[in-house]
């Protein structure tokens, strides 16, 4: 028998759950079927039947280096699909057109937490994604993570790297993108550019056509 954090019994309470209704719980080491004992507006009890152990993330790790964009509401729109696709940690990057300030990020973080915890939730994942603090991308030169992609609107002509299975880290730029040195940089260090499509995606667009790609290949 567990209890539930106040914040969760007032979400059961407002979806109108009675006592004994089934339950699937994400806790530490997993997702657990439940079954709901007890609740109030303010508390609720669980008793835990068995762990589910079925196969719900990507077989890969998956590190997403998304940039510090002008506009931090744009992390709001890019989490809960990339949770859904199988991200396992979340990399705040800082390129040279990001507008970085360190408290206006730093006061969002809880909020992305939060959106990451409930699209794990919503798409029954086993595991919550990981949100690292910011970095500067002069620290992605230093990985050696086995697949390093960056997402460039200069490389419409390049074939794409064949995706295998090892642990993938992906990268793209804010609005105006990653700058030529930037670019450079990384591809001197080891990341590959990746091209996704004729046309030049917004810096809101480009994260999620990574990993749906991504997805795509494996699952095939």
């Amino acid at each position: 028998m567990i209890a539930l954090s106040p914040e969760q019994a007032r979400h059961l309470h407002a979806l109108r759950l009675k006592a004994g209704a089934a339950l699937e719980l994400l806790l530490d080491g997993g997702p657990w079927q439940a079954d709901l004992t007890g609740i109030t507006l303010e508390v609720a009890h669980v008793r835990l039947i068995s762990p589910l152990l079925e196969l719900r993330e990507s077989p890969i790790p998956l590190h997403a280096c998304l940039p510090i964009t002008s506009h931090l509401a744009t992390w709001e729109d890019w989490l809960p699909p990339l949770v859904e696709l199988g991200v396992t940690h979340f990399h705040p990057i800082i390129y040279a057109r990001s507008e970085f300030d360190s408290r206006r990020t730093l006061a969002k973080v809880p909020r992305w937490s939060r959106i990451i915890a409930s699209a794990v939730e919503q798409s029954h994942r086993s595991h919550i994604p990981e949100l690292l603090p910011a970095q500067q991308f002069t620290s992605l030169l230093d990985w050696r993570i086995p697949q390093r992609w960056v997402a460039y609107e200069a490389t419409a002509n390049v074939v794409n790297p064949a995706l295998s299975m090892e642990a993938l880290a992906f990268t793209c730029g804010p609005e105006g993108g990653i700058s030529d040195a930037e670019f450079v940089a990384l591809r001197d260090s080891g990341w590959q550019p990746v091209c996704l499509g004729r046309s030049i995606l917004r810096a809101a667009t480009a994260p999620i056509a990574v990993m749906g790609a991504i997805q795509f290949q494996l699952n095939s």
